[in-house]
């Protein structure tokens, strides 16, 4: 009888529990779960832009360390250009004989023509015969040829001089964009082949947290509406954002990313993009890695949590 009396307690426990977590669930639980509200889990990430050389050379100074912040155009790296430099000198020098090659056959076609002139003249009168004209003919012909291969070698040499001189402007690395380096990836002294890569950049006019959303949620969002991102770190700093991307197929979720369900469901991916003027202002605050939740909006017209503000 004790025995039946103790299982009773034991299951009226149980209810007891049950009944209490779904109390506390009701009460605490996630404000995501607001009407019209999603959230996910996720971590800021920036997008990366590689800068590599165009050009083979020895890096001669890397100007940048990891967190440096650069400008578009800033110089971050150089390579030797005297290599470059001495075979500059030798193109402009070949160019110039070339155009000096120019004057020459130029005068020499004019002369031939004048010559020719000359003979077809005397023809007419009487004073040379026939055969003198096909070899001045042939002259004019050769001198036509030779001025016309002369000026092909001036635009070759020319060419070569434009080629040098955009391969040296090349061996100063140069950031594409404006944004912080995320690694510095050569020393000087280092021999880089074309396309070798010197340092990566982030783009901080392009900070985002992808998050996962099932598609009875992810149906719901619409681009370029509002949302916000909590950063664990930043508990108290609602951070404005946009909705960027919506996938439009669904992938099982990342092994990495935590959703609700636990990978029970496929998900769609949901880019949330920071608003670029409250980068300029907070960069030093929100780091690309740093983990947190993005809110968005199922309902054009829901209304924010209180912690996240308006």
């Amino acid at each position: 009888m004790s025995f039946h009396l103790r299982y009773r307690k034991l299951i009226l426990l149980l209810v007891l529990l049950i009944a209490a977590a779904s109390v506390g669930w009701h009460f605490f639980k996630p404000s995501s779960s607001q009407q019209g509200i999603a959230s996910g889990n996720g971590r800021l990430e920036a997008t990366e832009v590689d800068v590599a050389t165009k050009v083979a050379g020895k890096v001669a100074a890397v100007l940048v360390r990891e967190g440096d912040n650069l400008n578009t155009g800033q110089v971050a790296a150089r390579l030797d250009a005297d290599e470059l430099a001495a075979q500059l000198r030798a193109a402009e020098a070949a160019a110039q004989q070339a155009r000096d090659g120019v004057v020459s056959a130029v005068s020499q076609q004019k002369l031939a023509k004048v010559t020719l002139e000359r003979t077809r003249e005397l023809i007419k009168k009487g004073f040379i015969s026939a055969d003198r004209l096909d070899r001045d003919i042939s002259a004019l012909q050769t001198a036509d040829a030779s001025l016309a291969a002369t000026k092909n070698k001036v635009s070759e040499a020319d060419a070569r001089v434009d080629a040098l001189r955009v391969n040296i402007k090349d061996t100063s690395l140069l950031a594409p964009i404006a944004g912080r380096v995320l690694y510095r990836l050569t020393e000087p002294g280092e021999y880089l082949a074309a396309g070798g890569k010197a340092f990566t950049l982030l783009d901080l006019s392009d900070v985002y947290m992808s998050i996962y959303l099932p598609a009875e949620e992810a149906g719901k969002v619409a681009l370029g509406s509002e949302a916000k991102i909590v950063l664990d770190a930043l508990p108290n700093t609602p951070i404005p954002a946009k909705v960027a991307f919506v996938a439009p197929r669904s992938q099982f979720t990342p092994k990495e990313v935590e959703t609700k369900n636990e990978r029970e469901k496929l998900m769609f991916r949901i880019k949330v993009k920071v608003e670029p003027e409250w980068i300029k202002q907070h960069a030093d605050m929100a780091k690309p890695g740093m983990p947190g939740i993005a809110y968005v909006r199922t309902e054009p017209d829901a209304a924010w949590p209180a912690k996240l503000g308006q």
